[in-house]
């Protein structure tokens, strides 16, 4: 059975997630910090794509060493499984995804990966074709299950989202919307990719659950098809 998705990401109030140069933004604030590291030390994996790693090498570490320690004595490893998907295979070896934490490290990649690098990651890491030219994210989920992941939180980036999104991979998204405005025609927003025309039709959302944090708001939904299901 394939993982329950949870796709988690923090956007501006104008539904930017970044600056017009790309550039990491702070969005949500100290509480909202926390809810992410709670969020990621109840799943079994956390996933992103290779912008994401090369834009702000990211570690996809735990923060809080309370939750380390709770996994631990639950009999789990101390950090989610970490995975990245990365097409090509552009991983860099010396990043903080190498470098901090511990346990399961996973690289998915495609059949047009280049060789070479595959090889340098797979000293480090559990490197795994899934895809002829780019990552097959439905064989990536039965991969997962396979292996027992049950749960899956997915953070971005937006190339990675659109995937998820536009192929309805999902469960459930939990989108933090910070009191700010970052403007920009450039600036990317949660969601990359071609986008729907009408025509085609869009991704139908259930509302599930709006909160208040830091100046903020947490809002939850859940894919169209879960809410039909239950």
């Amino acid at each position: 059975m394939r993982p329950y998705v949870i796709i988690s990401a923090a956007m501006s109030a104008d539904g930017k997630i970044s600056t017009k140069e790309h550039q990491q933004t702070k969005i949500s604030g100290e509480q909202d910090f926390a809810r992410v590291d709670r969020l990621r030390a109840e799943c079994d994996a956390v996933m992103v794509g290779i912008g994401t790693i090369l834009a702000d090498d990211a570690s996809l570490c735990l923060k809080n060493p309370g939750l380390i320690v709770s996994r631990a004595a639950s009999g789990r490893d101390e950090q989610p499984m970490r995975i990245v998907i990365d097409s090509r295979a552009r991983m860099q070896p010396d990043g903080d995804f190498f470098k901090k934490g511990t346990g399961k490290r996973v690289i998915f990649v495609s059949d047009a990966a280049p060789e070479d690098r595959i090889a340098v990651l797979r000293e480090k890491a559990a490197v795994i074709p899934a895809g002829k030219d780019r990552v097959d994210l439905g064989q990536v989920l039965d991969l997962l299950g396979e292996i027992g992941v049950k749960k899956l939180m997915v953070e971005g980036g937006a190339t990675l989202l659109w995937s998820f999104t536009s192929q309805r991979l999902f469960d459930e998204i939990r989108i933090y919307v910070g009191a700010l405005i970052i403007g920009g025609v450039n600036a990317p927003t949660l969601v990359g990719g071609i986008g729907f025309t009408r025509d085609e039709g869009f991704i139908p959302l259930a509302l599930k659950n709006v909160e208040k944090i830091d100046d903020g708001l947490l809002i939850t939904w859940l894919n169209k098809r879960m809410e039909l299901s239950v």
